[in-house]
């Protein structure tokens, strides 16, 4: 078996977080090997990131509309990428206990959406980010993952994981932690990056408490992502059983038995044709001779 139908049979076992960490890495792997080819042949590859990262401004956001979706599947360095998709996996799979992988893929999109529109909303409206809000762009799965980290914090708070160097920390401290890292960092270099991070975490907050009270925010987005699936995907013919054959259907017993008292009538038939002539049948009785002479 190949290294590619591997991949595929692994990702074709593996569940929701298995399949957002397979995207996200090919994405990097595609996007890193164009890079990589276009500098070969001194050939810019400056116009990949700007046409996949979500812009801050709102005119090239209106021309660049597809960002809000691309730019959560988007990393730039190796461990930008590597950081996110272990917290993806670590979190994930705590998430996983508690709630469905169609919920998981749905606050993946919610965080990352919410997270992107902190991230706009800010740089349009706070003078602090005036000054760079024509050359910001937006990427990674920061803000996506942000919000599973919080949602399984406020889901189960006291269940604790294992960290390096620390030990067992409860969820709640490490969700409260990480977001407040991201708000003390709102007016750092990378403060469109943690303003993300605070749309995820809210998405991921909200997502646990409406779901207590019986409404799932992320069920509008897994309807459209179905309906985007369904579109896409090979439909296979359908063979319709008839509904008549199978209630002719019969049994060798009855088959033979009814063979036999055919073939009865038809003696019978015969022996009224040699006494009193073809004439003296029935209507019925020369169709079923006619019949069984077409049979032979």
């Amino acid at each position: 078996m190949s290294i590619i139908d591997n991949i595929k049979q692994a990702f074709r076992q593996g569940n929701s977080v298995t399949h957002l960490i397979f995207i996200n890495s090919i994405v990097f792997v595609l996007l890193n090997l164009a890079l990589g080819l276009m500098k070969l042949f001194n050939f810019p590859g400056d116009f990949i990131l700007p046409y996949l990262a979500a812009p801050a401004d709102l005119i090239q956001l209106s021309h660049h509309f597809w960002t809000p979706i691309t730019y959560m599947f988007l990393h730039e360095g190796f461990l930008h990428i590597l950081f996110n998709m272990l917290n993806l996996f670590w979190f994930g799979k705590i998430f996983l206990i508690f709630f469905s992988e169609k919920k998981l893929v749905g606050l993946y999109f919610l965080g990352g959406l919410l997270g992107v529109f902190f991230y706009v909303t800010a740089f349009n409206t706070f003078p602090f980010y005036a000054d760079i809000l024509h050359n910001s762009i937006l990427l990674g799965a920061s803000g996506s993952i942000m919000a599973i980290i919080v949602a399984t914090a406020v889901q189960s708070p006291n269940m604790e994981m294992q960290l390096m160097f620390l030990g067992r920390i409860k969820l709640k401290y490490i969700a409260l932690a990480v977001v407040l890292m991201s708000f003390f960092g709102i007016t750092s270099d990378n403060g469109g990056g943690q303003l993300a991070h605070l749309g995820g975490a809210l998405a991921g907050y909200l997502f646990v408490v409406s779901l207590r009270k019986g409404a799932d925010i992320t069920k509008g987005i897994n309807w459209i992502l179905d309906a985007g699936f369904n579109l896409f995907r090979v439909r296979k013919m359908k063979v319709k059983p008839n509904k008549n054959s199978q209630k002719n259907r019969m049994s060798d017993a009855e088959y033979n038995e009814n063979k036999a008292r055919k073939m009865a009538q038809i003696d019978q038939i015969l022996d009224r044709i040699k006494t009193s002539g073809y004439e003296s049948l029935s209507a019925e009785e020369k169709k079923r001779l006619f019949e069984q002479g077409n049979k032979n």
